[in-house]
């Protein structure tokens, strides 16, 4: 195989994963969990991507590419929320948020 070694693509899908969990440990806005969770998502891609690559199959690339429309419709469903609540002139606090449940 010729090309990039697996184990770069690991270590960005590594680095993309843990930036994103960083996000979601420390951010409260909705906005940048949204964008934290993206970048989690994406760090598995290129590893599926990178495995697939690897044992040269297609199986990898095609489940990205789920993942990815998975993903665009959480986000597009997400910043709906987000943005009917901006316009209310409501404050959005995560930690807020998790005292509505009952």
């Amino acid at each position: 195989m010729s090309g990039v070694p697996l184990v770069f693509y690991l270590g960005v899908s590594a680095a993309m994963f843990l930036l994103g969990l960083l996000g979601v440990m420390t951010r409260r806005n909705p906005l940048l969990l949204l964008l934290a969770v993206e970048l989690m998502l994406n760090g598995a891609n290129i590893a599926l991507v990178g495995f697939s690559r690897h044992w040269d199959t297609t199986d990898g690339q095609i489940f990205a590419l789920v993942v990815m429309v998975v993903a665009a419709a959480e986000v597009v469903i997400g910043l709906g929320l987000v943005v009917a609540v901006f316009r209310q002139r409501l404050q959005l606090n995560v930690d807020d948020l998790a005292r509505l449940r009952g």
